[in-house]
């Protein structure tokens, strides 16, 4: 059974409870997200040929250090950098390294920021140089199916209507929906109850509360759904070796809908794409 609980009063752990914030934890949120949409921003003209994923790694870094933040990721389970890039065919949890990225590549970058003990969740995908049209029809329907599933957030519908949006959407579009990875609660803790998947049916799933603070970041590739993990225990990666694509906001519901907190504040949410 689903209880709700007001996040001011809760543990600081996952007791499996929704937490509802109030205006102070949606101020909170605003001021990570944003600092973590500004990242992502000044990383539009860093991806380009030649540039390392441990230089983006060192500047995500640098960036939160000058802004009073931590990278939520940094040792967080054993994790050692600042940020997750995912090249073309990984598919979550790319670990930053010193190989340089190729014309062509598509990369995924995910940075969280803890501002004030609040955490600011959002990845996009960059081209790197010029890349085919079948890399840009895939990062156009990934960024599509976010927007879609974000679009089904209100009050009183249940968190399946968000998966179905993505799914119906990305299965016309002949392309598969991973299921090993989901979106999540975030606010004071970095991953919180409800899980967000990324398909199912619009009953499914718990109701969606003004108050409630979650991410989507649906996973979508070119080819079949299936995932593994490498032997560094982080790096998931397609199994048939197709194209994947994420991207991923925060967002909080409201009384009519939901505020997106990770907003490219320069409108950059999509790079490389026609606005």
């Amino acid at each position: 059974m689903v209880t709700y609980i007001d996040a001011a009063s809760a543990p600081m752990r996952n007791t499996g409870q929704i937490r509802l914030y109030g205006p102070d934890g949606f101020e909170g949120m605003r001021k990570a997200s944003q600092l973590t949409a500004r990242c992502l921003d000044e990383l539009v003209a860093m991806v380009v040929p030649g540039i390392t994923t441990n230089e983006i790694d060192r500047f995500v870094f640098e960036f939160g250090m000058d802004n009073n933040a931590l990278p939520a990721t940094l040792n967080y389970r054993g994790y050692t950098k600042s940020c997750c890039t995912s090249i073309n065919h990984v598919v979550c949890h790319g670990i930053p390294n010193d190989k340089p990225l190729r014309e062509g590549d598509i990369v995924n970058i995910d940075v969280t920021y803890v501002l004030d003990g609040w955490h600011g969740d959002s990845s996009r995908m960059y081209p790197v140089g010029e890349i085919k049209r079948a890399a840009e029809r895939l990062l156009e329907i990934t960024q599509n199916s976010l927007m879609l599933g974000i679009a089904a957030v209100k009050p009183g519908a249940r968190t399946g209507a968000i998966g179905h949006a993505i799914q119906t959407y990305a299965e016309a579009e002949r392309c598969s929906v991973v299921r090993d990875f989901c979106g999540h609660g975030v606010g004071r803790l970095f991953h919180d109850a409800p899980n967000i998947l990324h398909y199912g049916r619009p009953e499914e799933g718990p109701e969606m509360r003004p108050g409630m603070i979650f991410t989507i970041e649906p996973m979508i590739n070119l080819g079949r759904p299936h995932v593994k993990v490498l032997s560094d225990g982080w790096t998931a990666v397609t199994r048939d070796r197709s194209l994947t694509a994420q991207y991923e906001h925060t967002i909080g519901v409201t009384e009519d809908g939901c505020e997106i907190f990770t907003l490219s504040p320069a409108g950059l949410d999509r790079p490389g794409l026609p606005a």
